[in-house]
């Protein structure tokens, strides 16, 4: 089969900013495209710290009208404690304090390796009734080499002044006690209407060990 070859200088290949590379069907077959829906403003990476911070307007953060939706994924978050449990709480003044008032619910699934033990419960002991503590986001995770936990948070139009602000998660947790699997759904509201401009994540005990955090915003929904 024939090969075709261009001339680099053929293509246009200077996309304006913010925008991606794209296929038309022009001459050089490029067009600017622009960034989709989901898109993503910070990563942070654990090693060995006690919390991990997205505050609005620090180190390149964006938490605020921007987006009316924001999302967090957990990746592969592993406790230098064993049976850790992940949390998070919500700040009104750009992280000198991290203790909005929330009303959450939680249940849990879970399924050990061996197949003798299953479970789907509401777990009043983890829920929140107008607590300002921070919420669990996920099972008791064990801190050896093979275990984490991973999930996401979706958080709604934090820049309201006007309703609450409304949270949704889901996790999975490999519990070392009894080698299972424990899949959490969390909701619930800050009870808040000043604007929420920054998010803390950290274990109940110790510090996390290793793992990312990634906040998207998505536009347009």
């Amino acid at each position: 089969m024939a090969l075709t070859k261009y001339n680099y200088n053929s293509f246009d290949v200077t996309p304006v900013a913010s925008k991606a590379l794209a296929f038309n069907s022009g001459a050089n077959g490029l067009t600017t495209a622009s960034e989709g829906s989901m898109v993503l403003i910070k990563t942070l990476t654990a090693s060995s710290s006690a919390t991990l911070s997205f505050v609005d307007g620090t180190s390149d953060v964006v938490l605020d009208n921007t987006y009316p939706i924001y999302l967090f994924k957990f990746i592969d978050i592993h406790p230098a404690t064993d049976e850790a449990i992940l949390t998070f709480n919500m700040s009104v003044d750009t992280g000198s304090n991290y203790n909005v008032t929330k009303t959450t619910t939680f249940f849990r699934a879970n399924h050990s390796e061996s197949d003798t033990t299953t479970d789907l419960a509401y777990r009043t002991s983890d829920d929140l009734a107008q607590g300002t503590g921070f919420q669990y986001i996920s099972a008791q995770t064990g801190n050896g080499n093979d275990e984490c936990t991973s999930g996401y948070l979706h958080l709604f139009n934090p820049s309201s002044t006007t309703f609450v602000k409304h949270f949704m998660a889901q996790s999975n947790a490999y519990q070392i006690g009894n080698d299972t699997s424990n899949h959490s759904l969390i909701a619930g509201y800050g009870n808040t209407t000043s604007a929420v401009d920054a998010i803390q994540f950290k274990f109940h005990s110790g510090n996390i060990d290793a793992g990312t955090i990634k906040l998207y915003g998505l536009k347009d929904s």
